[in-house]
């Protein structure tokens, strides 16, 4: 196995000296515009590009220089990508926020005034796509997403650039936090794993869910009621996903708790899934958005300070089981994967 320069070149700069990926999250923006109006107590509408640059720009100046690189959107992000710490890599999302919800499928769209060699030329060391995806639906809307992904891939491809693809699942009609959706995620999120490991889609480094949802998982502290599985059942199910993968994988956090998270990542590792690290989000820094919707920036800053970089903290302990991204084409080190 060998990688193009391009690819090689993205890939390090996102990792640590390790070859983990122990990377930040804060692309988002729907999600995050309204959070922030509701601790203002003003419409979204209120919520101006200059507050969302303002809190991205915190959690960056602060996180950063705990982690191996940072995920933002070229919409609001780029005053935050300027202050990023010089450790961390960049990764830059290429879809508009949220989905179609016009018709079914929950269909994705590009941003319009971006392409791959407009976001490498902003400092993007990566590519990442989110798609909301289920192996379940109607062959005609997962068509429509497949050929999406290739030409995204493609598009990478073409300026040499890795291209990380994060893929959460769904089932039109189930609330996804419910138990009878944990039930189903297991098969969902493998089945999703072995399709966009298939080498149309030119996907470096898949960004996955965990295959269960801890609330249901029987003996851990995330479950406070009826289990959907016992903890040994989920290690065998984090197995199974990882076996059919044939590209390396990082879990995402997908908005649950630091708590919650770091337990994740703890079973994980007691399964032996290689796992190649987290870009992770929300489980280190929504505590702090009633701070700043309340108090401002500069109060934001001091929270993340204490309790954000303890949060950073927290996902970086449990990475100690987590192996480089360049073992699962197994090598000894990225250099050896430079053709």
């Amino acid at each position: 196995m060998k990688i193009t320069p391009g690819k090689h070149k993205g890939l390090t700069a996102v990792s640590n000296d390790r070859g983990v990926i122990a990377a930040a999250a804060m692309d988002q923006r729907g999600s995050l515009r309204s959070a922030i109006a509701k601790e203002k107590s003003v419409d979204k509408k209120e919520v101006t590009a200059a507050m969302m640059s303002e809190f991205k720009e915190a959690v960056v100046r602060v996180l950063t220089p705990h982690a191996s690189a940072i995920l933002l959107d070229p919409e609001f992000g780029m005053t935050a990508a300027k202050v990023r710490a010089k450790n961390a890599g960049l990764l830059l999302a290429y879809e508009k926020s949220g989905y179609d919800n016009t018709q079914p499928g929950r269909l994705p769209d590009l941003l319009d005034n971006y392409s791959v060699r407009r976001l490498v030329a902003a400092g993007a060391d990566c590519i990442k796509i989110l798609l909301y995806y289920t192996p379940f639906d109607p062959s005609h809307i997962n068509e429509a997403k497949h050929a999406w992904v290739e030409r995204i891939g493609d598009e990478c491809v073409s300026c040499d650039v890795p291209f990380f693809l994060e893929f959460v699942g769904y089932e039109e009609g189930v609330d996804e936090k419910s138990i009878e959706f944990a039930r189903k995620k297991p098969e969902c999120v493998t089945k999703s794993m072995e399709e966009f490991s298939k080498p149309q889609y030119n996907v470096d480094v898949m960004k996955v869910e965990v295959p269960v949802n801890m609330a249901f998982v029987g003996g851990t502290r995330s479950c406070k009621g009826e289990a959907a599985y016992s903890r040994d059942q989920a290690k065998e199910l984090f197995l199974k996903a990882a076996a059919v993968a044939k590209k390396p994988f990082i879990y995402l956090s997908a908005g649950v708790s630091n708590e919650t998270f770091s337990e994740t990542l703890e079973l994980a590792g007691e399964s032996g899934t290689k796992f190649s690290g987290v870009l992770c989000g929300r489980a280190t820094w929504k505590e702090g958005i009633p701070v700043y919707g309340k108090k401002g920036a500069k109060a934001l800053e001091d929270w993340l300070a204490s309790e954000g970089v303890k949060n950073i903290q927290n996902v970086n302990n449990r990475l100690k089981t987590a192996r480089p991204w360049f073992e699962f084409y197994g090598a000894k080190s990225a250099a050896a994967l430079v053709g």
